[in-house]
């Protein structure tokens, strides 16, 4: 639960900057804070403002923030064995698999535990994201960039923190730096976003193919 919270008020603060940005992009208040109620995956929602702010239009903008955001689809094959979601909460759960959830879930060893581990930080996550949207949109004229305050830091910091237990073994620390290096290096030719996909096809990839 303290590792859930501490993730969930990090994030909140950085949804503060993404409310600010969708504002200053041109998205109305209700707009802003019903894209964090529905697409809930801060990645794919600063695309979409990214591209409308640039003067993109919303299909482009739409196009970039799908392509971000079908790597949840690679999270749920993972947690649909971990979770067992059954009844009322298949239609709950989905909107939930993101990647503080995901790591969250993955990190921990009892199945009960994986499960407590993935619902409460997702609750947690859902609600302090909401209230940074809608906080950081009333005041889009006083925090306009996210660099200001440093806040652009705070979902890599806390999802590396979420990873660092699980690569103390050599084959997920290899596996780790090679895709990074895979990353940064195709990054320069490939369109955003697509360099995350490609990683984490080959991932998968090597996962299913690799001697048991």
């Amino acid at each position: 639960m303290r590792d859930a919270l501490g993730i969930a008020l990090a994030s909140g603060a950085y949804a503060i900057s993404f409310g600010a940005i969708s504002t200053a992009a041109g998205l109305s208040l209700a707009q802003t804070c019903v894209l964090s109620l529905v697409m809930f995956t801060g990645a794919s929602q600063f695309a979409l403002v990214g591209v409308i702010g640039a003067g993109g239009g919303v299909w482009a903008g739409a196009a970039a923030a799908a392509l971000l955001g079908s790597r949840n689809a690679l999270y749920g094959l993972r947690l649909s064995s971990v979770l067992a979601v059954r009844g009322w909460r298949k239609l709950v759960a989905p909107q939930f698999v993101i990647d503080e959830t995901t790591a969250m879930a993955i990190a921990r060893d009892d199945a009960a535990m994986r499960r407590f581990a993935f619902w409460a930080t997702g609750i947690a996550l859902f609600a302090c994201w909401n209230i940074g949207t809608l906080i950081g949109a009333l005041a889009a004229r006083a925090i306009t960039d996210p660099k200001v305050l440093g806040l652009d830091a705070a979902p890599p910091a806390a999802f590396l923190a979420l990873l660092a237990p699980r690569l103390r073994a050599k084959e997920p620390l290899a596996i780790a730096i090679a895709s990074g290096a895979v990353a940064i290096t195709i990054l320069p030719f490939v369109p955003a976003g697509v360099p995350l996909m490609i990683v984490a096809l080959l991932v998968s990839l090597f996962g299913v193919l690799r001697p048991k």
